[in-house]
């Protein structure tokens, strides 16, 4: 049997990595670590995200992790490089924004980021930027409140819409025609930026490519992380475990809870 993975986002964001994870990986055991009692990390002090980043790791290898995926665009900015420092044996891998697919596929050379503030703020998103960037114009947006409504379930309602709106039309008159995902948290209201983008705008999210490189690195590292069965999935909170059942319920595929346990995190 092989060692599980982990994979840890302040919420409920994560789970836009794990779907596809799982999709990938179907024979793995998956330890999903929500941080509710932080969350969101996005407008907090990068010293509190690093803390907080650290002590979920901790507690993920305990509980076995071979690998952890920094499933949260704002943890990644401001913890991924530390995390590896103080665990240079434990493979991480981590989000960042998809600036270079994005500017690829760009026929108007004007893309659009939705980011939180952490990464909207970051030496990875500027990194990105510049190395991907030249030569497109880099619209960067901070839909603020919009993790808190997808951690109430109302990522798809009009109060997303609302919150959404002024900034996907500033998008368009920017002529941008890529919208980029910047947080796990925001595919659960891609129907909602799709509407208001219109048909001509393709958006990005880079969950799928994530769950990708995470399969690489397991490879790459000779890592066993399947069995011969379907893996088991552990849900862990900071906050209320009742509250992650509900939401992995109501974001996952039917069935996702059936035979998944749900707990405490306990830091």
């Amino acid at each position: 049997m092989g060692q599980p993975i982990g994979v840890f986002d302040s919420g409920v964001g994560g789970l836009s990595v794990l779907r596809p994870l799982r999709e990938l990986l179907p024979t793995a055991d998956l330890i999903y670590a929500a941080d509710a009692a932080w969350c969101p990390y996005g407008p907090r002090p990068v010293e509190v995200i690093r803390e907080r980043a650290e002590v979920v790791t901790r507690s993920l290898l305990q509980c076995g992790a071979a690998l952890v995926v920094v499933a949260c665009n704002s943890g990644s900015t401001a913890a991924l490089g530390h995390l590896r420092k103080r665990f240079p044996d434990v493979p991480f891998v981590g989000m960042e924004p998809a600036v270079k697919p994005a500017a690829a596929r760009t026929a108007t050379g004007s893309i659009g980021v939705l980011a939180t503030a952490t990464t909207a703020k970051g030496e990875a998103l500027a990194r990105l930027m510049d190395r991907f960037g030249r030569g497109v114009a880099v619209h960067v947006a901070v839909p603020e409140g919009l993790v808190e409504l997808v951690e109430e379930g109302i990522g798809e309602s009009p109060e997303a819409e609302a919150l959404l709106r002024p900034i996907l039309a500033d998008f368009a008159a920017q002529r941008v025609d890529v919208v980029v995902l910047g947080c796990t948290h925001y595919p659960f209201a891609r129907q909602a930026i799709e509407r208001l983008a219109g048909p001509d705008v393709t958006v990005i999210d880079p969950a799928p490519a994530v769950a990708r490189q995470v399969v690489r690195v397991l490879r790459d590292r000779d890592l066993d992380a399947g069995g011969s069965t379907a893996g088991r999935l552990e849900f862990v909170t900071s906050g209320k475990p009742e509250a992650l059942r509900a939401a992995v319920e109501r974001l996952m595929p039917a069935g996702w809870a059936e035979g998944a346990t749900f707990g405490s995190l306990g830091v």
